[in-house]
């Protein structure tokens, strides 16, 4: 799988990123199926072959409960082998999420993934979204995290949206967004034009509708046919599922440019 960088950020992230919120929450969240938090060894083995199918890129959260601590241990050793995606600003605790988007509690939350994760800096950080992104993304904040970029704490800054004017305000400011695009939700295309010609790159969120839409080739074809999009983000702890959207993916960005955009 080949390497893209995001933007002009000097980071390359494999396109499609592992993202781990069932390495450490089975609880409220909006998955088809229910399932049990997977043991250790087993998510060890995921991330094996995960590096063997050329993926470097993991995303996670503190509100993605125990997936932080388990990644700090499971990272031992390897940390230079991983882009690791991180986000501040949403807690889940008994059973509901919390936020805050102070900066003085972004920067306690950053401090506490580092912690976890057993690691000195986090490659790209992003805020969570509450769904009101525009108050979350004061120039308080935005100061913030540029000071953490600054201090050497993170590598690149942006923000987890979920509107498009929280988009376009975060890659005004910062480095990047993950935003949600596919082919039945594309409110927020104006946000993937806008870090195409503003030499930004987009990391995309829910492809796959959480696990609701199997149309697989279809969602990354249309996704991937954006020039903005550098990576998709898809949860799983089905080894199998991973090597299927990995070689999926791969097939997709070996065809030629124009029956990418077909």
């Amino acid at each position: 799988m080949e390497l893209r960088e995001l933007g002009t950020t000097g980071i390359k992230l494999s396109p499609l990123g592992l993202g781990t919120v069932k390495f450490g929450r089975n609880e409220g969240i909006k998955y088809p199926t229910a399932f049990e938090l997977p043991e250790e060894s087993d998510l060890a083995d995921l991330l094996t072959r995960a590096k063997e199918l050329g993926i470097n890129t993991l995303d996670t959260a503190p509100a993605y409960g125990l997936s932080e601590e388990r990644l700090g241990r499971l990272l031992c050793g390897q940390r230079e082998d991983w882009v690791i995606i991180g986000k501040a600003g949403e807690e889940y605790q008994d059973g509901n999420s919390r936020y805050n988007f102070s900066p003085g509690y972004l920067e306690m939350s950053l401090e506490c993934s580092l912690e976890r994760l057993n690691t000195d800096y986090i490659d790209i950080f992003l805020i969570h979204s509450d769904g009101d992104d525009l108050p979350n993304l004061s120039d308080d904040v935005i100061r913030a995290m540029q000071d953490f970029k600054r201090r050497g704490l993170v590598r690149a800054i942006g923000a987890s949206t979920k509107t498009a004017e929280g988009g376009m305000r975060a890659l005004e400011f910062m480095d990047t967004v993950m935003a949600t695009y596919t082919p039945n939700y594309t409110a927020e295309k104006d946000v993937l034009d806008f870090a195409t010609t503003h030499g930004k790159g987009v990391l995309l969120k829910k492809a796959l509708s959480s696990g609701y839409n199997t149309n697989i080739e279809d969602v990354f074809r249309f996704c991937f046919a954006h020039p903005a999009v550098t990576s998709a983000v898809v949860g799983t702890i089905n080894p199998e599922h991973l090597r299927g959207n990995a070689e999926i993916l791969n097939a997709i960005l070996r065809s030629p440019p124009e029956e990418l955009r077909e």
